[in-house]
């Protein structure tokens, strides 16, 4: 018998020899639900970040060959995010990403999304930076705290039937 343990909250881990952030979290969701609160512009603005932040979508294609921008806003600081979809499925979306304060800073992520049965989905997420001062820089900016907090939002949204 094989027990799958679920994770409550977000793993991130930094790679010691490539430079990679790669992130776990359980959802109570399938991942069909997991890739259209990743697609959706709508239901993407009201999770995405750490609490207190307004999202505005300027941007959303989500499709092979889409793009995509959007801003964050608190206490009257901006903080602009941009990107390109390569490919968008029902098992994985792959996607550049660039802070717009940082503009040389390009990193490829790839979500997929793996069915652990029983109504719960694991999300595995990989950004992969262009130098290890990149990702050390992505991983000090409070990337964290923003992952943490979106998944709780994104937890609450789910429970609602959000899809």
């Amino acid at each position: 018998m094989t027990t799958t343990t679920r994770l409550a909250e977000a793993t991130i881990e930094a790679d010691e020899k490539v430079p990679a952030i790669r992130i776990t979290r359980d959802f109570r969701a399938t991942p069909a639900q997991l890739l259209a609160a990743h697609t959706d512009p709508t239901v993407f603005a009201r999770w995405v970040g750490p609490n207190g932040m307004d999202t505005e979508i300027v941007v959303w294609d989500a499709r092979d060959g889409g793009e995509w921008r959007y801003v964050a806003r608190r206490d009257g600081e901006e903080y602009a995010f941009r990107g390109c979809f390569h490919e968008v499925n029902e098992q994985r979306i792959v996607q550049t990403f660039t802070f717009e304060g940082y503009p040389q800073g390009v990193a490829l992520e790839t979500l997929t999304f793996e069915d652990l049965g029983d109504g719960y989905t694991r999300l595995h997420a990989q950004s992969l930076c262009d130098s290890f001062e990149e990702r050390d820089g992505m991983l000090a900016s409070g990337m964290e705290s923003g992952v943490h907090e979106g998944y709780a939002k994104l937890d609450g949204l789910l429970a609602e039937g959000a899809r």
